[in-house]
């Protein structure tokens, strides 16, 4: 599903090499997987999650996503895997203050560049009430607890029905009962629907939930 080929992500100014985030990564990621990627600050697990997301391209080295090389692909094919391959879960929730729940969670679907094959907002209604959100569909996200508001943001990862779910630190602005909910809803979200799942997190607990762990160090994969 997800392959990486000795991938090199280099950061420079001038051409002048200022940091190597990624040395040599090689992993692959089976359809079906749950994936903790682990590593401390500044170990170059945000730089690997970008990629993963598709939200930037290696220095060197290959990314193969369900065996498409991206770097043959332009910039609207790659936007458009995007959206239809992974749907993304932040630590800050990224909803839009101005839009209710329903909205919030509909937005992925305006941006699609291909005709859907379902009703989105019957789509969105059926996951607002699967996830226990029914009443609250015209709600603010101020108006929602932190909780809630992160199963509004794993809705909006969802409603494109995407094959990938990428949660960055998906419970670092929870406590820690709430964030048992979440990394449980993530759990359930694999096994009974058999969406991909990778989290991204700094915390073992929270990558205990994954079948499997990456620990990354320093720019590299120092156990998988």
């Amino acid at each position: 599903m997800i392959k990486f080929k000795n991938v090199n992500k280099i950061y420079k100014i001038d051409k002048e090499v200022v940091f190597q985030a990624l040395k040599n990564i090689n992993f692959e990621i089976k359809k079906g997987e749950f994936v903790s990627i682990i590593g401390p600050s500044g170990s170059g697990k945000s730089t690997l999650m970008h990629l993963i997301g598709l939200l930037d391209t290696p220095t060197k080295g290959e990314i193969l996503i369900e065996g498409k090389n991206i770097k043959n692909l332009n910039d609207n094919e790659l936007s458009s895997l995007r959206n239809e391959f992974v749907g993304f879960v932040f630590q800050q929730f990224n909803l839009i203050a101005k839009l209710t729940v329903l909205e919030n969670i509909l937005l992925p679907t305006i941006y699609s560049r291909k005709k859907l094959d379902f009703d989105p907002r019957k789509k969105a209604l059926e996951l607002i009430k699967k996830f226990g959100l029914s009443g609250k569909e015209n709600s603010y996200p101020n108006k929602i607890s932190g909780g809630q508001q992160q199963r509004v943001a794993i809705m909006r990862a969802l409603i494109m029905q995407p094959k990938l779910i990428l949660a960055d630190e998906p419970t670092g602005n929870l406590d820690s009962k709430t964030g048992i909910e979440i990394m449980n809803l993530l759990k359930k979200l694999n096994k009974e629907e058999k969406i991909t799942i990778i989290v991204v997190t700094h915390e073992a607990d929270i990558a205990s939930y994954g079948k499997r762990l990456i620990k990354i160090k320093d720019g590299e994969i120092v156990d998988n």
